[in-house]
Order: C-alpha cells, then structure tokens, then sequence
C-alpha cells in the first residue's frame, strides 16, 4: 500500500472485476488502500478465485454477485456493500458482456439491446444508487471505461461503437451536472489490450493491431489501472469530463 495514497479507506466498486481490466483495476485501487467491492454475474467458480487470489494478496473487499444491468440486482448491491463495506465512495462501470464484430446487417437489435443496457443503462443505474451518499460526503469518483474504438471509427462493430459513444457523451453531461458536489466524473478509454477475453484471436489480428501502435508495443493491463487509478485520487480532483486514450497513441493519428 502506498502510504501517500489519498484512496486509502475509500469503498470502491468496480463492475465486473473477477477477470480482465477490471481485475486489475480493482487491484490497484485495493494496492492504494481502497476498500474494494469486486463484482460478478455468473461465473462462481472463477470469482471465488480471483476473490481468494486478491485477499492473499493482503487487499481489502468483499465479492458481491449482481446482475448490474437490471435495477433490482442493483439496488440490491448498492445496499449490501453499505452493509458490509460502507457507502460507495468511487464507481467504476467496467462490466460488458460479449462484442460480437459483424456488418451492420448480421446484427439484431437485440445485440444493439444488450450493448446500450451494458454501457448506457448499468452506468445510470448504478449512479442513482451511489449518488445520493457521494453528494452527503460532497466526494465522489466515477470513472467509465470506454474504448478507443469511438475515437477511431472502427468498422464492423456499430452496436459497441454506438453505446460506447452514448457512455461518453453521458460522461460529460455528468460531470458538468456533478462538478458542484465534489464528484469528477471520467472515462479511460484503452485500445486494444489482450487479456483472457482476446485468447482465441488470432496471431495475424495481433500483428495486424501491433504494427499501428505508434508507441510500437502492445499496452499492458496495469497502464489502464494506473489511469483510473490516477483520476481517482485527490490529485485529480480538479479534472472532470475528460476522456483520456491508453492505446499507446493510435487515437492521435
């Protein structure tokens, strides 16, 4: 734990965070001193894994299941880490389900559905639940995850484009409406960063993505930690609405 940290005790969530980005946000945030709730849906057994992993490590938290796209499953969760944890100080909505890639006429809507309930829906629902403790303590942190893709017009990928794009524009609506109560309201948005989600891509997609990085290499996990991690503390207290790229610059060209 960094002693100079100003996260320490802070209750943090971070949606789905058994796996992926989000594990490792979670785990720096915990590494800083936070007290962090890690979320799952369904996978039990994987969870309880991560769970026991990030304890022995000597963090912080409690593992909450929720479905963070229904409002029930929500409300529900937001109670029980007041319970077990205390308020949510700072929120980060990184759950997501599958990004199928596609021409814009193999999609249903019912995959345009399930993309706006993941990144427009959750992040709505879950800032109702937490709002009304951050703005008593007139403290609060919310960081989106989005995605590079936004910035780069990727093809192939409109449902995800299109709600991540709604996420980011609800960012900044967010934070103009938030900036008076303390709360900073952001979005780190990573390029493509392989983790157990990407292990059936293939080494020419890999090549292919590798050779546009401008930085030449590929962007680790723990980059994106470190700038969620960085909006969070009070450092950052006087940056709101911003959107800041980890793709190693591939949204400057």
């Amino acid at each position: 734990m960094n002693p100079q940290s100003t996260l320490i005790g802070k209750v943090t969530l971070v949606t789905g965070s058994t796996t992926g980005l989000g594990l490792e946000i979670a785990r720096e945030l915990a590494r800083r001193g936070a007290t962090v709730a890690l979320n799952f849906a369904h996978n039990e057994t994987r969870a309880q894994q991560a769970y026991d992993a990030f304890l022995e490590s000597g963090f912080a938290g409690e593992l909450f299941q929720a479905d963070v796209c229904d409002e029930k499953s929500i409300n529900e969760l937001i109670g029980s880490i007041k319970t077990k944890l205390g308020p949510v100080d700072i929120l980060v909505p990184n759950a997501t389900g599958p990004q199928p890639q596609r021409p814009i006429e193999a999609y249903t809507w019912e995959i345009y559905q399930e993309m706006i309930d993941f990144f427009i829906k959750s992040p709505f629902l879950l800032a109702q639940a937490v709002l009304p403790q951050m703005k008593s303590k007139s403290w609060g942190r919310i960081v989106n995850i989005g995605t590079e893709a936004v910035e780069t017009a990727m093809p192939n990928f409109s449902p995800y484009v299109a709600a991540k794009g709604g996420q980011k524009g609800w960012t900044h609506s967010m934070a103009t409406e938030l900036a008076p109560f303390g709360i900073t309201v952001n979005m780190v948005s990573p390029g493509w960063i392989p983790t157990e989600r990407h292990q059936d891509c293939s080494q020419e997609d890999l090549d292919e993505y590798e050779q546009t990085i401008p930085m030449g290499r590929w962007g680790e996990a723990s980059e994106v930690a470190h700038t969620v991690a960085y909006l969070c503390e009070s450092g950052a207290s006087f940056v709101t609405g911003q959107t800041i790229c980890v793709n190693g610059g591939r949204s400057a060209l």
